[in-house]
């Protein structure tokens, strides 16, 4: 029998945070910042004064106060749930123009949370990206950057097999990790899900979750004999996160020797966000884990991101224990639901950076099981 096993990078399939829709880059990562300074501003058990003037600072900065907005949203909010003594801030002055005063002493002090502003996507890209998994086709598909299993479950009815016609997957399973942007990692499956494992209580040398979202350990059966595949999404490089990459590359690489040795037949599967020569990665392939697309019967570009040309753009993998590579008959990249004009050729519901289904490609590999 044999199984096509498959990662892809959707960016999100119904809706995804507004601040990546702005045009400069570099605004893009001022305003991540900005929310992930005030994230652990605001996590903090006790704040001094310096730390209520700065959350001032960034909640007026960024219209962070503004949850109904008229016209244009803020790209991020603080969810206040009550008022009065359990709020974090209150508003004095104009609507439009308050002073913030931040009042709550601590974390423990208010009821609440802050958020990234969601937009919804336009229908075609919603299209493109299940046009890109109806053509990979795959028996078993690692979901990246999904926004929960309801929405995963949706878009396998509404999209795959309303739009597309596709026989919707009859097992779809994720958890809910860590990442404060709604961003986790699902997978969808022909065979049965038997069992799952999370991560997202592993901790780092700071205390904090490890892992961005999870590193959830899928059992699927196939044929009675359980195949391991391990999702992950690592930090991105956005703003640095060597450390937190290299110590993700590192659990991840105990979790798999421990997954095998329950089956012979495990994979890590997901967007890595590195290089294979990197260190969060040569930790990985120091397990004797084999990178699909190393495999002889691969020959195109070398990455899988944007136009995937240089190897510093591959980011997605899918690395097989030496028993599941073995098995390889077939591996290759789906590119056409990415906009690079003067590389390839997308789609032809693919016209633009504006309708393409994600900036990544879609891997996967054909395994004789």
């Amino acid at each position: 029998m044999t199984v096509r096993i498959a990662t892809y990078n959707a960016e999100n399939l119904f809706s995804r945070p507004t601040v990546f829709d702005l045009p400069d880059p570099e605004e893009v990562q001022r305003v991540l910042n900005a929310f992930s300074e005030l994230i652990a501003l605001l996590d903090k058990d006790l704040y001094d004064d310096s730390d209520k003037a700065r959350i001032a600072e960034l909640i007026k900065e960024h219209r962070a106060f503004d949850t109904n907005p008229a016209h244009e949203p803020p790209p991020f909010f603080v969810n206040q749930t009550h008022g009065g003594s359990a709020a974090l801030f209150v508003q004095h002055g104009s609507p439009n123009d308050p002073e913030i005063e931040v009042r709550a002493k601590g974390r423990k002090k208010w009821t609440g949370w802050a958020e990234l502003v969601r937009g919804d996507l336009d229908r075609d890209v919603v299209r493109n990206t299940g046009r890109v998994i109806k053509e990979v086709n795959a028996d078993i598909l690692l979901t990246v950057e999904v926004e929960d299993r309801l929405t995963l479950d949706r878009f396998n009815t509404q999209v795959l097999g309303g739009v597309w016609g596709m026989t919707p997957y009859p097992y779809n399973l994720l958890i809910d990790g860590n990442d404060s942007r709604g961003i986790d990692v699902g997978i969808l499956s022909r065979h049965p899900i038997r069992s799952i494992r999370s991560h997202i209580a592993d901790l780092g040398t700071d205390g904090k979750p490890l892992f961005s979202r999870d590193c959830p350990e899928f059992e699927i059966e196939l044929n009675g004999t359980p195949v391991w595949i391990l999702g992950n999404h690592f930090k991105s490089k956005r703003g640095g996160g060597e450390r937190r990459r290299l110590a993700q590359g590192r659990r991840t690489a105990e979790i798999y020797e421990a997954a095998l040795t329950r089956s012979a037949q495990v994979l890590v599967a997901g967007d890595l966000n590195d290089s294979p020569d990197s260190e969060p990665i040569k930790k990985l392939l120091a397990t004797g884990a084999r990178d699909a697309m190393s495999h002889p019967s691969y020959t195109g570009d070398l990455g899988t991101f944007g136009t995937g040309r240089s190897l510093n753009q591959k980011f997605d993998y899918l690395l097989f224990s030496p028993e599941l590579f073995s098995k390889i008959q077939h591996v290759d990249v789906e590119r056409r639901g990415v906009w690079a004009p003067k590389t390839f050729k997308s789609f032809d519901t693919v016209t633009s950076k504006a309708d393409e289904a994600s900036d990544h490609a879609a891997l996967y590999a054909d395994v004789d099981l």
